[in-house]
């Protein structure tokens, strides 16, 4: 009995190729070689069979051989030694990313692995980098662009292709047309061709010629190497038409000032015009995370903690402190305390996944810490808490510190908290009422210390240094029992420092 089958065609991701796979009825003893398909990415060949179990057991089966392509994306072919360098996947999730600056131009040669520009998604920001060995041949974006995942990002002449070999002689011929220019008559058509299409530019100067419809490869460059300039474009510019040259300045067409008042009226309508500000980077993070919080029911516990004790040991760690680089402050205690009381109180330190109905009690105490930059609001966090040191945690967190001021915090420091601390009175203001950091299930908002009169049980009036916290929980899975529980022990452990000596390991 012969036996068909009828293998729908499937279409690749990249390839843009209907690849048909053919199964056909032959006697045990023979083995027939399916059609096979010439252009496959070197990267989609091994294949696991586990990954594809069903077909290798038909495969067994009816002896067939199959053929199998990745949906993964394909390393970027080179066409005329040419080569494209996408935008990579630079997190789950991350669909685009800001263009924030070049670190190569048109024209720069380029090693394998050498970083090529710097982009940040609303997670974070990472440096792209090449892999491939060869010279820029063309920028297509410039800093502030926003670049889709999978974009190319710029062109590279690839090492030993004939377009850069032919790429880099126009290079050095430019040099010498000075002194020989008719040379340049003689090029071939081909390398004339390349000349034209890879002329040398910043991104600003490609953005200038763009605006005044301008081909900047028929403009001739007067800078290093061919290099097109601006004062290149706005020469092309004058001598096509296209805009008028600077007139001559003339004392006699001055005009006379306006009055005051309409002086007045023209600043203040430059001062009072409406703006649009495009979110980008950790801006656009928070909108997305502040939408997923709105739909969580909080429910806010407030207590106010002695810090006595706190001051009288931060005075005593600044007076026996040598390290002119270590400040100690009262949020490194802070963050031991949590995790202290974390320990017995796991279910605060845990995460909600709502389309599961599960709750994760987390083992480790990533403590995230809220800072505010001049890219916005971003949560780094403090791995691994419980097994820290109150001064290992101070270098730790002046080290996000410093990473978040200068925008070059990686993935692996934002990712992963399990409970947020919003030291909001670092600012200013007695208590915040903060949002969740989803998928989290608690945040604390520390208020700053301040000097409060307190009374004894006779009526006499004492100084008190106090500070208002706010605890902000998912009602979904804490109660009011809980996080009261838990904010007793860790009030316990703040007004009495000495009592940390005592529990920690």
């Amino acid at each position: 009995m012969l036996l068909s089958r009828r293998i729908l065609s499937g279409r690749s991701w990249n390839s843009g190729r209907r690849c048909l796979c053919y199964l056909t009825s032959i006697p045990p003893t023979t083995v027939v070689k399916p059609p096979t398909i010439a252009q496959f990415s070197s990267a989609a060949l091994p294949f696991s069979k586990a990954k594809f179990d069903c077909s290798y057991k038909l495969n067994n089966c009816y002896n067939v051989m199959g053929h199998y392509f990745s949906t993964n994306a394909l390393d970027s072919q080179a066409v005329d030694g040419v080569v494209d360098v996408p935008l990579a996947q630079t997190g789950e999730g991350i669909a685009e990313c800001e263009l924030l600056k070049w670190f190569v131009h048109e024209g720069d040669q380029v090693e394998e692995y050498q970083p090529l520009c710097e982009v940040q998604s609303d997670k974070a920001t990472i440096e792209i980098t090449s892999r491939y060995k060869g010279r820029v041949f063309k920028v297509l974006h410039i800093p502030g662009d926003i670049v889709k995942v999978g974009e190319t990002l710029l062109k590279l002449t690839v090492d030993d292709s004939p377009v850069a070999f032919a790429v880099s002689e126009t290079l050095l011929s430019s040099d010498t047309s000075n002194s020989d220019t008719s040379n340049s008559d003689d090029l071939k058509p081909e390398l004339r061709k390349t000349q034209q299409g890879g002329a040398l530019s910043t991104p600003a100067v490609r953005v200038l010629a763009k605006q005044h419809g301008i081909d900047i490869d028929d403009v001739l460059g007067t800078g290093k190497d061919g290099r097109v300039l601006k004062e290149d474009i706005l020469k092309y510019s004058v001598e096509k038409g296209i805009i008028t040259d600077k007139p001559v300045f003339n004392p006699s067409s001055i005009e006379p000032m306006s009055g005051p008042e309409e002086k007045l009226h023209e600043i203040a309508e430059s001062l009072y015009q409406d703006k649009i500000l495009s979110l980008r980077g950790y801006q656009r993070a928070m909108v997305k995370s502040m939408t997923a919080a709105a739909s969580i029911p909080h429910f806010h516990y407030v207590e106010e903690i002695n810090f006595d004790g706190l001051v009288e040991l931060k005075a005593a760690f600044q007076k026996e402190n040598s390290d002119p680089d270590v400040k100690f402050t009262f949020l490194p205690v802070m963050i031991k305390s949590l995790s202290m009381a974390l320990t017995t109180h796991p279910i605060v330190n845990s995460t909600f996944n709502l389309e599961k109905y599960e709750v994760t009690l987390k083992g480790s105490h990533n403590i995230g810490i809220a800072m505010a930059t001049p890219a916005g609001l971003v949560v780094p966090n403090i791995k691994n808490v419980q097994s820290l040191s109150i001064l290992e945690i101070t270098k730790e967190l002046s080290r996000l510190q410093k990473l978040a001021m200068a925008n070059k915090l990686p993935p692996s420091d934002i990712s992963g908290g399990t409970i947020t601390l919003s030291n909001i009175g670092s600012i200013g203001g007695k208590f915040g009422s903060p949002l969740i950091n989803v998928p989290e299930v608690a945040i604390i908002a520390l208020g700053r210390v301040q000097k409060v009169a307190h009374f004894r049980d006779d009526g006499t009036v004492y100084p008190v240094s106090l500070m208002t916290v706010d605890v902000a929980a998912d009602h979904r899975i804490l109660d009011g029992a809980n996080v009261a529980l838990f904010c007793k022990e860790w009030k316990l452990f703040l007004e009495k420092p000495e009592l940390l000596l005592l529990h920690m390991r």
